[in-house]
């Protein structure tokens, strides 16, 4: 089947050729074509039995690569199966104008980081308001950047556990329909963003001239601002499925693609502006490459953020104090080789020799990546 690094192997290297690409995009670009082939090195493995012969290459650990993320998504939610509690989730969105879209272009680190941090800091001030919760609350924001058309359409999911602890160390339920309106929450993000957006307007491509910010603060706060609460998930098997489907994904996966021919490349999509109906895209290949790498991260960025009880800084104490007043069943985090995860996972030993049926793999030799000029 045809597949992302098919399309950069084909028609990346001119793309990269016309293309000024800041170091990081070029990186993540050269990570993709070069995953497991010869270009990273490798290994060879030897049957202990029959004695057949089987050579691995490397895999990039790109993050925006998508053969590499399985193992790294899987050990991620392993880690937050341990930090569940028994109460509903909810599943929150919130959404940038796409007035906005060309300014954060521009200023990706800055305005990511902005969008992170004013749903965030909507979240927690409306959540400790008595009118709504009166509780600190604890959730996890993940950063997507993505439409299913490839479009460049940034927003942030984030998963909320139903309820916090109250200012007297008591832990205090959620509504069942979640604690805060949807109405409030977008009037309230959208002001916390648009009043740090003026603030750093020095430092923002775009919005320098006076005349230019006046017009886009105007049609942005005429606008309603999209925020979206989702049904709470039915058991907390599920909010690990949906963050093993959201955290570590890249903007389209593999099996998406259905074919690379003539320059073009045609893949499925949802319009979920018309029922989330299935359609094909065709696009041409630099087309493509060229709405991929819009969503390459800024060098460094943290996509995936924690918040409140769960921010690495409180997490130890303040998570263990939820656990003890939900009556939380207390779990060991396991710490499982590739080896073990990969049974876990698809209950199959990929030591075991596919010749013989008998004998497992060992390690023999490494091969290091070919030198360059």
């Amino acid at each position: 089947m045809p597949e992302i690094q098919d399309i950069f192997r084909l028609y990346g290297e001119a793309y990269l050729n016309q293309a000024k690409l800041p170091p990081h995009v070029w990186k993540a670009v050269r990570a993709i074509i070069d995953c497991r082939t010869a270009a990273l090195g490798g290994h060879t493995d030897t049957c202990d039995e029959c004695g057949f012969v089987k050579i691995s290459y490397n895999s990039c650990r790109n993050r925006h690569c998508p053969k590499c993320q399985a193992l790294t998504k899987e050990r991620w939610v392993l880690d937050r199966e341990a930090e569940l509690l028994p109460v509903p989730y909810f599943h929150v969105v919130f959404t940038l104008p796409e007035e906005l879209n060309h300014v954060v272009l521009q200023n990706s680190a800055l305005l990511f980081n902005l969008l992170l941090t004013a749903s965030a800091e909507t979240l927690r001030v409306l959540s400790r308001d008595k009118k709504y919760l009166g509780a600190e609350i604890g959730f996890t924001s993940i950063l997507h950047t993505w439409g299913s058309n490839l479009s460049f359409h940034p927003h942030v999911h984030i998963v909320v556990p139903g309820g916090g602890i109250t200012a007297d160390g008591q832990w205090k339920n959620s509504r069942k329909k979640f604690f805060i309106p949807v109405k409030v929450m977008a009037k309230l993000f959208r002001g916390k963003f648009m009043y740090a957006l003026q603030k750093m307007r020095s430092e923002i491509r775009g919005l320098e001239d006076d005349s230019v910010w006046r017009t886009t603060a105007n049609t942005l706060y005429s606008k309603d601002w999209y925020v979206y609460c989702k049904r709470p998930f039915k058991t907390c098997q599920s909010v690990l499925q949906y963050l093993g489907r959201y955290t570590h994904r890249v903007a389209i996966s593999n099996h998406r693609i259905l074919s690379i021919h003539d320059g073009k490349v045609s893949f499925k999509w949802r319009d979920y502006k018309n029922g989330a109906k299935e359609k094909v895209m065709v696009l041409t290949a630099d087309e493509f490459i060229r709405r991929f790498l819009l969503h390459i991260l800024p060098q460094g960025f943290t996509k995936i953020r924690h918040y409140g009880f769960l921010a690495s800084a409180v997490k130890a104490k303040k998570l263990a104090l939820c656990k003890k007043l939900t009556g939380a069943t207390a779990m060991i985090k396991v710490k499982l080789s590739a080896v073990d995860l990969m049974k876990k996972l698809t209950g199959r030993d990929i030591t075991l020799c596919p010749c013989c049926g008998v004998g497992h793999f060992t390690s023999v030799s490494g091969t290091s990546p070919p030198k360059t000029a």
